[in-house]
């Protein structure tokens, strides 16, 4: 689960100090104009997300919408499989088909207007069918690209 944040430390401070998640790292991404924290809750990530300058993929999101969730993400061994299929029952993707993201994970997304509304993220590891780095879903930093909803 992804949430996009105007101050991605003071949103740490809350998700690690006040709700008790294990922060694993942080992650600049320039290239997206992100920086990102991954929180381990349970078995399951958070992923919190600070756009770091105004042209990035989730500036206009947080602009338009505000904070809060952006998207869910799912692993998928085999990427572009996994595409294909989403693609035969009807899902379009955002911005094209896999992209290189956080932790070197291939990802893609699923357009929300085409899931129920919600934005969806699609994980592979760098070492296709392998498990994605930390052994979780290695998201490419909420770069989820801004989609109209």
């Amino acid at each position: 689960m992804a949430v996009v944040v105007r101050n991605l430390d003071r949103a740490v401070a809350l998700y690690r100090d006040g709700l008790g998640l294990d922060l694993e790292r942080v992650e600049d991404l320039p290239e997206r104009g992100v920086r990102v924290a991954f929180l381990r809750a349970g078995g399951t990530r958070i992923e919190i997300v600070q756009p770091v300058r105004d042209d990035s993929e989730v500036s206009e999101f947080l602009a338009r919408r505000g904070e809060g969730l952006h998207h869910l993400a799912f692993r998928a061994p085999d990427l572009d499989r996994a595409v294909e299929a989403s693609r035969a029952r009807g899902a379009t993707t955002v911005g094209g088909d896999a992209e290189k993201g956080a932790g070197g994970a291939r990802v893609a997304f699923l357009h929300p207007k085409t899931t129920g509304g919600v934005l969806i993220e699609l994980v592979e590891d760098p070492e296709k069918g392998g498990p994605p780095p930390d052994d979780t879903e290695g998201s490419r930093g909420s770069s989820g690209r801004d989609s109209d909803r």
